[in-house]
């Protein structure tokens, strides 16, 4: 039986940083994946969704440059194009992700991985219920899989085509007329956004009375109306109880309604996969499905870790990176853990959303002795250069206790490169007139933050 030093189950984002790290390291390393390469965010999810919304926001600077003095004529979009092209971009990223494995000599192993058994010798896994292989340390990066709830016709729905999840949609080559989405969180936004900007008709059907999940009230509200205006219909606080024969029933107010549509999307949220892993062979403790993991990311069984959205905490790639590193860093011996306070997130539509820490409404919820200063993104230059009658903002929460940022929320262009910057800042906790002394490049969109300090 072949032996490993590290074997990690799942090869997404957790999965393939771990196998890289360890690798790197020197210890003798595999990585076990049933389908291909980078999981589900690279093949199904926030890769392929992006070159969507790249085609999206071309699309319309084509069709809206006439305010800016360029004009161009009989502007299309093909969306076999846009799939062709989004194929591409991720088989060629798939393809690095199989390099950077090869480069740190981390063996890769296609199939369904199990762990079947503890020994005194380590783990035994199996790939396929056919080859065993021995680890002495486990990483299960499993991922996670998109959460179809019990509606009546989901399940039928979804075996026919009608409906779809993530995976199927980013497929779809003909555009729909009329597109029902069901769930306003981050996934539903996105495809909504993409759909309504290449011509179809979009209904978002949300639970919630917001959209965007736990985005700062303020900001999901501006974002909300610039998807109305871009002729997104939204159906807050409703609940689907029926999708069949070309339409989606729901409740409002105790009222039952209905929508038609030629395609659904099914976007409420995703689940930690833990099924058929084998868990229970080892006793590995789960807690509403998900592995429980400590701030080492070591599960209840010794030797064993887990990352990624398959522990539950905080379903985002770049999560799930950060966790396989202080995973790796442990079985290194070296001192490391893992921290959520500042954890970026960003919505990728047109305009972008970034945000990280606490919210207006957190910080309220937690009793935190705080303020708020906020300011438009019209205060930088270059927004207003670039974005027509822009209603951004720029949105600081301010710990007054230690008087340094414990929140920062961005609606605008380029949120989504900025708000690491922010992210910086609150994790090393600056305080506030030590970034007052930060020098900002001018003119860049990034300037608000520092404008928005200078309000207090």
């Amino acid at each position: 039986m072949d032996k490993f030093d590290v074997i990690v189950i799942g090869g997404g984002p957790g999965g393939y940083l771990a196998a890289e790290r360890a690798g790197h390291a020197g210890l003798k390393t595999a990585v076990i994946e049933k389908r291909a390469l980078g999981g589900v965010c690279l093949n199904e999810g926030c890769v392929p969704s992006k070159t969507f919304l790249n085609s999206a926001k071309i699309y319309e600077h084509a069709l809206d440059g006439k305010v800016f003095g360029v004009t161009a004529e009989n502007v299309k979009i093909d969306q076999n194009v846009v799939v062709d092209r989004k194929n591409k971009v991720v088989a060629q990223l798939v393809g690095g992700v199989g390099m950077q494995m090869k480069a740190n000599h981390v063996t890769v192993l296609n199939g369904v991985g199990k762990i079947l058994s503890k020994t005194p010798d380590g783990f035994v896994v199996s790939v396929d219920g056919k080859d065993e292989y021995l680890a002495s340390k486990l990483i299960i990066s499993s991922g996670s899989t998109a959460f179809v709830p019990n509606i009546k016709g989901a399940k039928e729905s979804l075996e026919s085509g009608f409906a779809m999840t993530n995976r199927e949609i980013l497929d779809l080559r003909e555009i729909p007329k009329k597109l029902v989405v069901i769930g306003g969180g981050v996934i539903g936004l996105e495809m909504a956004s993409y759909f309504n900007s290449v011509g179809s008709d979009v209904t978002v059907i949300e639970a919630l009375n917001k959209i965007a999940g736990p985005t700062d009230s303020e900001i999901s509200n501006i974002l909300l109306k610039n998807y109305q205006k871009k002729g997104v219909d939204f159906r807050l606080s409703c609940s689907v109880t029926e999708i069949a024969d070309g339409k989606v029933v729901y409740t409002e107010n105790g009222e039952s309604k209905s929508v038609e549509a030629d395609k659904v999307l099914i976007a409420i949220g995703r689940r930690a996969f833990t099924a058929d892993l084998g868990l229970e062979n080892i006793g590995v403790y789960t807690e509403r499905g998900a592995i429980v993991t400590d701030e080492n990311m070591r599960t209840n069984v010794a030797g064993v870790y887990a990352t990624g959205d398959v522990n539950g905490k905080i379903m985002l790639a770049h999560t799930a990176y950060r966790e396989s590193e202080v995973a790796v860093n442990h079985i290194l011996g070296k001192k490391d853990k893992m921290r959520y306070e500042a954890i970026p997130s960003v919505i990728y539509t047109t305009p972008e959303v970034g945000s990280v820490g606490e919210t207006e409404d957190s910080a309220k919820a937690k009793g935190l002795d705080f303020k708020v200063a906020t300011v438009s993104m019209r205060f930088s230059g270059r927004y207003v250069a670039e974005v027509e009658n822009g209603d951004g903002i720029c949105k600081l929460i301010i710990d007054n206790k230690y008087n340094r940022l414990i929140g920062v929320h961005l609606i605008g262009s380029y949120a989504s490169e900025i708000i690491y910057g922010a992210a910086m800042m609150i994790e090393s906790e600056f305080k506030i007139d030590d970034i007052k002394e930060f020098v900002f490049p001018h003119p860049t969109v990034c300037e608000v933050i520092r404008e928005a300090l200078f309000t207090i």
